[in-house]
C-alpha cells in the first residue's frame, strides 16, 4: 500500500474591479493510484500582492492583469 500526497492547482478565477485572482488548490491523497480524499485551499492575489513565489500561471495571468494602472487603483481604493 503506497500513499501519495498530490497537490494541484485547479481553479483560477478574476474577480472584481481591480482584477483579484483566485487560487483554488486541490490536495489529493491517492493510496496506490486511486484518490481515496481529497480537500480544496482557496486563496486570493490581489494587484499589490507579491506572486513571485505562486504557480507558474497564477504568476502569468497576475502579470497580465495587475498594471500599474490596477495596481495604483487599488492602492487608492484600500487608503
Amino acid at each position: 500500500m503506497a500513499l501519495e500526497k498530490v497537490t494541484t492547482t485547479d481553479k483560477i478565477e478574476i474577480v472584481g474591479e481591480f482584477k483579484a485572482v483566485q487560487v483554488r488548490t486541490k490536495i489529493a491523497i491517492l493510496e496506490d493510484g486511486n484518490e481515496i480524499s481529497s480537500s480544496f485551499e482557496r486563496t486570493v492575489v490581489n494587484a499589490a500582492d507579491n506572486y513571485a513565489g505562486d504557480n507558474a500561471d497564477v504568476a502569468a495571468i497576475c502579470s497580465l492583469l495587475h498594471t500599474d494602472e490596477v495596481k495604483a487603483a487599488y492602492l487608492e481604493s484600500i487608503n
